[in-house]
């Protein structure tokens, strides 16, 4: 019996937009994530925390806002160009995967806004409701970030003629959009990193080993898909646990490091 080759039970197999780790790549894959969940755990228990980030100058807080707003601009017009490429190379099908994920993580955002909007009440209606909206835009960043990092290789279908240019035109405007938003988070005076917010991170990274052990699967079936959900629901709650009130922001500020509402 002639033998069929790999990369047709790949195609038939495929159902998502990324492959699934197999053989001794997941093994690895949980290895160095339950590594990482370690090291952000004891570095929760090492750390004097909670504090908050230096506040920035005016000039540097509307750099990043500048800048952010380039990189949203740049990852917007780098997606046209891919979608146009692959509508050229016939990569669409008509019954495109599911997406089940997507309705949680808006969900989520808009329960984010919301507490953080409630919590900062006693900052001032502008500090609350710009801190509610940075909140909920870096929330999902916090799970995108190691996310993208960990499927950015095995994307599926590879885009032709140079499958790893093309990744590099989508994912490289992606992780500046990820990296400027969560650094809008050192514009709001409502931010402190609290051993909370690192325990849940670590937490996060240890749900995205287990995903891994079991193949960093595209979430089509239910065991996937519930480590997709819990992994996001805990990064939501780490950004979370960076806005709600710590018990050391009772003490008074120092002279000179004070962090006011935001300016206008």
């Amino acid at each position: 019996m002639k033998a069929i080759p790999d990369q047709v039970h790949v195609a038939t197999a495929q159902y998502g937009t990324w492959l699934s780790y197999g053989g001794s790549a997941r093994v690895l894959l949980a290895i160095v994530l339950l590594a990482a969940a370690a090291g952000v755990a004891y570095a929760a228990i090492r750390l004097p925390l909670p504090v908050g980030p230096a506040w920035p100058s005016r000039t540097a807080r509307k750099v990043r806002v500048l800048t952010w707003s380039l990189s949203v601009a740049v990852l917007l017009v780098c997606v046209a160009v891919d979608v146009k490429h692959e509508l050229d190379e016939h990569l669409f099908h008509a019954s495109p995967p599911a997406d089940p994920i997507t309705p949680v993580t808006f969900v989520a955002a808009g329960i984010t806004f919301v507490i953080i909007l409630i919590a900062g009440s006693a900052s001032g209606g502008r500090t609350a409701l710009a801190s509610a909206a940075i909140g909920a835009m870096a929330a999902p960043m916090i799970f995108e970030f190691p996310f993208d990092l960990i499927v950015m290789t095995r994307t599926y279908p590879p885009v032709p003629p140079d499958p790893a240019a093309w990744r590099v035109l989508f994912f490289a405007p992606l992780f500046l959009v990820e990296v400027t938003t969560l650094a809008l988070l050192t514009l709001s005076p409502m931010v402190r990193l609290s051993r909370t917010a690192l325990f849940s991170f670590a937490l996060m990274l240890g749900i995205f080993s287990v995903w891994g052990l079991f193949g960093f699967a595209y979430p089509s079936s239910a065991l996937p898909f519930t480590l997709n959900v819990a992994s996001k629901l805990v990064a939501f709650a780490a950004a979370l646990s960076l806005f709600l009130p710590q018990r050391a922001a009772v003490e008074a500020p120092a002279a000179g490091n004070s962090r006011p509402g935001l300016p206008g």
